[in-house]
């Protein structure tokens, strides 16, 4: 059940991908990668995690590349850390290219933390020198530089080290987008939030908490204390129990699983609620059946929404869950390990020092 949010979960709508295809056809890559026949020997260089074909974790290379260089409306960011999702082996398969932009060679990573190095003509908000975290949205991440448009990123949580901001943005805007823009949760409304423990999941109950509603969690055995520490008011172990038996007539249902747990969750949901996936779209009889909405459910950049949730993890009421910090290097490995779909919170690479304040 920590199988956190999949295609849903990082997927560009039409809308976005049409609105930056001029960007799209001006790049090579997805990190902004020169051509090497443009390359000359002044061509500042950096080190990243690349695939020059898609497939598993294995066609990922650890090398050097030419340092992207920020467009009018672009700030270059040195990266301190980047976060890992569930979604980056799907966009690593080429499955799903046309729906995620996606071009070779490909350097993952749609969660950002670090230090703004210089910026386009056009930019306005953002200055040499400010912390910022955020969602790139074609990636790069993984990599000393990335650019990054203003909508795209906020300034990183004072209260957060780089590390932990890199596990921020995708996991809590998608946990984010649903609940307070589509399900527009309420005080005193009941939520079941399926795979409470992973990277959705784990900002969805922080965030339900926050908006004062009642929560409802499922993860496994291992991670009932988690749920717990999150702030979730029951806590399921779907290993033992079947939801259904102790979730009744919820206001809300967030689901990153689909399939057979998407199915049972249409009959907990009381007249006029709403269950949301990540994975796939509600089934529109089981809908009326029963008397209910239902939102499949993607994520967008959102720097208003990353200065919100930014508010409220300075306010102490949101924490991200780092499970593990790897290095650079070990892109591979951390590759993999999103692979399982089983990881408690994120794991995150850490690309540079932590600056000193």
């Amino acid at each position: 059940m920590e199988i956190d949010d999949i295609f849903g979960y990082a997927k560009l709508s039409v809308m976005q991908i049409s609105s930056r295809v001029v960007a799209i056809l001006s790049l090579t890559t997805l990190g902004h990668l020169a051509s090497p026949d443009a390359r000359s020997d002044e061509t500042p260089m950096m080190k990243a995690i690349v695939a020059h074909e898609y497939g598993g974790p294995e066609v990922l290379k650890f090398e050097e590349v030419p340092r992207p260089e920020p467009k009018e409306n672009e700030a270059l960011v040195r990266v301190i850390a980047s976060g890992v999702n569930p979604a980056d082996p799907l966009t690593l398969s080429g499955k799903y290219a046309r729906e995620f932009g996606t071009h070779l060679p490909l350097i993952p990573g749609y969660d950002i933390a670090g230090i703004v190095e210089k910026t386009g003509v056009k930019v306005t908000k953002l200055k040499g020198g400010d912390a910022i975290y955020g969602y790139p949205t074609f990636g790069g991440g993984w990599a000393e530089y990335d650019t990054v448009t203003e909508g795209e990123v906020a300034a990183k949580p004072a209260s957060l080290s780089f590390t932990e901001a890199a596990a921020v943005p995708m996991g809590a805007l998608t946990a984010w987008q649903a609940l307070v823009d589509v399900a527009q949760l309420q005080p005193g409304q009941t939520i079941l939030i399926h795979g409470g423990s992973g990277g959705v999941g784990s900002f969805a109950v922080q965030i339900a908490k926050a908006r004062g509603a009642r929560i409802i969690a499922t993860a496994s055995t291992a991670n009932q204390d988690l749920l717990k520490q999150l702030g979730a008011d029951v806590a399921i172990d779907y290993t033992k129990t079947r939801f259904e038996e102790i979730a009744k007539d919820v206001d809300a249902v967030l689901d990153p699983v689909g399939k057979e747990t998407l199915a049972r969750s249409y009959g907990v949901v009381k007249k006029g609620g709403i269950v949301m996936s990540l994975v796939a779209r509600p089934d529109p009889v089981e809908l009326k059946k029963h008397g209910i909405r239902g939102a499949g459910i993607s994520v967008h950049p959102d720097a208003e929404d990353l200065a919100e949730i930014a508010h409220l993890i300075d306010a102490g009421k949101i924490k991200p869950v780092v499970t593990k910090v790897l290095p650079l290097s070990e892109g591979i490995a951390a590759q993999q390990q999103a692979e399982t779909h089983h990881t408690r919170g994120k794991v995150v690479l850490r690309i540079a020092d932590e600056p000193r304040n």
